[in-house]
């Protein structure tokens, strides 16, 4: 009986320690599986539509940008983007948020959105974004070539020339 007891907490000390090992074990994340632009389902700042991978202009390149409405990272990372515009305005820029829809519009307005036609903002009601992305801090930015490929993403904030120079790296 000692032995058959021994034998049973031996099995369970090996089955425990590979189970404490499986996080070392974990799948890559999605966006590494699958390195092109998400499907997204974002509800527009209008309330009544939908933007989705399908309304992206062809042959562009994109960003998307995963922000909170009020994180003071994310404002300061948008006055920075809206303060050199001129290095974005051939990117496709997608901003998305999880945050109630009311602060979404407020950000909207306050920046000024409506004024850049290839920023387009939206609300991921069902959440899809950030256990894509396995997000850990904001703003989060993904970046994308004109062929939809990952390039790299970046969590925090980031100085323009850095977000910039690594769409022109894709290119070289």
């Amino acid at each position: 009986m000692k032995k058959l007891l021994f034998i049973l907490f031996a099995v369970a000390g090996l089955l425990s320690g590979k189970a404490q090992s499986a996080p070392n074990n974990t799948p890559e994340p999605p966006y590494l599986v699958n390195p092109i632009v998400p499907p997204f389902h974002l509800l527009k700042p209008d309330s009544s539509t939908y933007l989705t991978k399908n309304d992206l202009r062809k042959n562009r390149p994109v960003l998307i940008i995963f922000f909170s409405p009020d994180c003071d990272h994310c404002k300061h990372q948008m006055k920075d983007i809206l303060a050199d515009f001129s290095g974005f305005k051939d990117i496709e820029i997608i901003m998305a948020t999880y945050q109630p829809f009311e602060e979404m519009k407020s950000f909207y307005s306050y920046y000024r959105i409506a004024d850049h036609p290839n920023i387009q903002m939206g609300r991921d009601e069902k959440f899809t974004l950030p256990p894509f992305y396995r997000m850990q801090s904001l703003p989060f930015m993904a970046l994308y070539d004109k062929k939809g490929n990952y390039i790299t993403h970046f969590e925090g904030n980031q100085k323009v020339e850095t977000i910039l120079d690594a769409f022109k790296s894709k290119d070289k």
